[in-house]
């Protein structure tokens, strides 16, 4: 899905810059808050890691660029534990307003819809018997898809040819481990791309690498 998240190497957001080694962890109390309920919430809900992820892709504009990154980590909690019956959609927007003075009821609990998951083991690394695909100094070139759900492949790099720099860990597909629609583990790749590859050139001259699964890439002829 081509959704909000997927915002890498799009133009108008100004520069980014690395964070500073003074910067604390948390710039205000409420975004540790935030951490924690997220992590509970996914726990609560019977959700994954990459099911937030998912979560979040599913925000709108609003729910994810206007209220900040924490903000928007509170917003697919909400919206995990709403789709999982844990949470009556309005139940949390009622407790606000009481918690204002204001006086209105909340809506029924509804009944649970958690997803009927139980993963094979800890984590997101997995052993795969099969030999990897790709080999370290091949030319690869990233599949152009845009699955309907949830994926880590990039829409930059979609379509592009990069060189296999190191061979990951095998990991859970992000993109069926989101929907529960199995775990699915694969090799992972580091990928090295020029930029001038990705966006042509007249963009700055650097190399850009990116993890990515093994069904994201093919060979080139």
């Amino acid at each position: 899905m081509d959704g909000i998240a997927d915002m890498g190497g799009t133009e108008g957001w100004g520069p980014t810059h690395p964070p500073r080694g003074d910067e604390p962890v948390f710039a205000e109390p409420w975004q540790g808050r935030a951490f924690a309920l997220a992590q509970l919430s996914i726990r609560v809900a019977g959700q994954n890691v990459d099911a937030f992820r998912y979560a979040q892709e599913r925000l709108s504009r609003t729910g994810y660029l206007a209220d900040g990154y924490f903000g928007r980590w509170l917003n697919a909690s909400e919206l995990m534990l709403t789709q999982s019956g844990i949470l009556a959609s309005g139940a949390i927007e009622a407790r606000a307003r009481n918690l204002r003075g204001e006086r209105v009821d909340e809506p029924p609990i509804p009944e649970p819809a958690k997803p009927d998951y139980a993963p094979t083991a800890e984590g997101s690394l997995r052993t795969v018997d099969a030999a990897p695909a790709f080999a370290p100094g091949e030319r690869v070139r990233a599949r152009d898809m845009s699955p309907p759900g949830h994926t880590r492949l990039p829409r930059y790099v979609r379509g592009h040819t990069g060189v296999v720099a190191l061979i990951q860990p095998a990991a859970l597909l992000p993109d069926t481990h989101a929907l529960f629609q199995g775990e699915n583990p694969q090799h992972v790749y580091s990928v090295r791309f020029d930029s001038h590859e990705l966006w042509g050139a007249e963009a700055e001259l650097f190399e850009l690498t990116v993890e990515l699964y093994e069904s994201y890439l093919e060979k080139t002829t």
